[in-house]
């Protein structure tokens, strides 16, 4: 069965994966872009960037994977559902180039979109959602996007193989935590290792034992 993982999601010294105040124009709340400076200086994000261990990090986010599951947030700010030709914050051709699985309460026709990224909006569980994307990503693996809230919601479910999480040595000190309720003991499920980088963050992952 192809793998649930979940790539470069990034997150606060105090376990925040977004900022309070996200709207239209700021898609991570007061965090700004303070969370994603670190995959920025990559090489895979732009030529002539860094090639150390937040590139090798960052260059796994693509191989592998079929299909994307994501929730509300990460698609786009609170509200979106009310227009109705919105099509998501990550532009005319998103990064993800594949089938992505946007978990709503706000169903609406799917959205295709360049470079091979086709939008489906689903209310569903986890478990119903994991088993969608896993059909769509033809024996692929299936990446979870996130944000924070939707990703404990996979974590409680016990449906995460492996999870990459940057440690950005920041604190925001509001927004949406990662850590919060639900998930006393998941360490002893997985096999965890940190690599730190010098740019400061601190690259830990969850392999499922």
């Amino acid at each position: 069965m192809s793998l649930a993982r979940v790539h470069n999601f990034a997150i606060s010294l105090d376990g925040f994966g977004t900022g309070e105040g996200q709207d239209r124009d700021l898609h991570f709340g007061h965090a700004g872009e303070r969370l994603h400076e670190w995959m920025f200086a990559t090489q895979w994000w732009e030529a002539g960037g860094s090639g150390g261990v937040d590139d090798a990090f960052v260059q796994r986010h693509d191989p592998g994977i079929g299909a994307e599951i994501m929730g509300a947030g990460k698609f786009g700010h609170p509200g979106w559902h009310e227009d109705p030709d919105w099509k998501g914050a990550w532009g005319p051709n998103p990064p993800f180039h594949t089938p992505v699985f946007v978990l709503t309460h706000h169903a609406r026709p799917s959205v295709e979109m360049e470079g091979g990224t086709t939008y489906h909006f689903i209310d569903a569980s986890p478990a119903e959602a994991l088993e969608a994307a896993r059909e769509a990503a033809g024996g692929k693996d299936v990446r979870l996007g996130g944000g924070p809230t939707m990703i404990r919601e996979f974590l409680a479910a016990g449906l995460v193989d492996y999870m990459h999480l940057a440690v950005v040595p920041i604190v925001l000190g509001r927004g949406v935590r990662l850590w919060d309720g639900g998930l006393e003991g998941l360490e002893e499920g997985y096999r965890v290792e940190a690599v730190s980088a010098p740019s400061g963050v601190t690259h830990l992952t969850f392999t499922r034992n």
